[in-house]
């Protein structure tokens, strides 16, 4: 690996643990990256997912004074959080390598609009808060499928956490933000275990990926709500872009 390379590795993944922390989408900086340094695209996938664990945790700690009093959801959302992320995990392996490159540009498509229409999603989610029973059981089965969604691919699944924790949570967005990172950090570890046990994983690239995003993942948590969201939203429509050309054109 030249010395450029590995540098542009470690940056993508310090950003990636920022925006992860703040918003999600990290997976839009760093998976675009390596599939423009040549990385096969599961590969790439299996590789950034274990390197944005350590990045995921760091954030999570970050966020551990918002989290104060929501000890009893993540216990009930993570096991449908972490079981969704075995599903998808599984998928990912067992599935063609073609599914995967056919599938991942319309997942890159939907995380775009997703950051970028999310200041609209958020004002709508915010005039309706539930939280009765119904609104639980469709909460852990909307986690659940979160959860594989986050497994098999994960980009902007934390836009599709804290959109769903707004909708059923009343709770101030900081609060569900920091459920959020807790919720994403278990489907990245979980489906990191299973990639570890049963993938080709590039360490080096994993490696990278992770130092790098335990930085950002601290400066998220410490700094990121001071973050331009206009100017991180930009940065992360022009990669996603760029890794959709990239991945349908060449």
């Amino acid at each position: 690996m030249a010395p450029l390379e590995a540098l542009a590795i470690l940056a993508a993944g310090v950003a990636a643990g920022t925006i992860n922390a703040v918003v999600g989408s990290g997976t839009l900086i760093t998976f675009p990256v390596l599939i423009a340094l040549g990385y096969e695209p599961v590969t790439a996938n299996v590789s950034n997912n274990i390197g944005l664990v350590p990045g995921a945790i760091a954030g999570s700690v970050g966020y551990r004074r918002e989290l104060r009093g929501q000890e009893q959801r993540v216990r009930s959302l993570g096991g449908f959080s972490a079981a969704g992320a075995a599903c998808g995990a599984a998928a990912l392996l067992l599935l063609p390598a073609s599914s995967f490159e056919a599938i991942v540009p319309v997942f890159i498509a939907v995380a775009i609009a997703l950051v970028a229409f999310q200041p609209q999603l958020t004002a709508r989610l915010e005039h309706r808060h539930r939280e009765g029973a119904e609104g639980r059981t469709t909460l852990r089965a909307a986690v659940f499928v979160a959860g594989i969604y986050g497994g098999y691919f994960g980009a902007a699944q934390g836009i599709i956490l804290i959109s769903l924790l707004s909708l059923a949570l009343r709770e101030h967005m900081q609060r569900a933000n920091a459920l959020k990172n807790v919720l994403a950090m278990l489907v990245n570890l979980v489906a990191g275990i299973v990639f570890v046990i049963a993938a080709n994983v590039d360490w080096r690239v994993a490696g990278l990926i992770a130092a790098g995003s335990v930085v950002g993942g601290w400066l998220g948590a410490r700094y990121g709500r001071r973050l331009p969201p206009d100017a991180l939203r930009a940065l992360i429509v022009v990669v996603g872009l760029a890794a959709i050309v990239r991945l349908t054109v060449l």
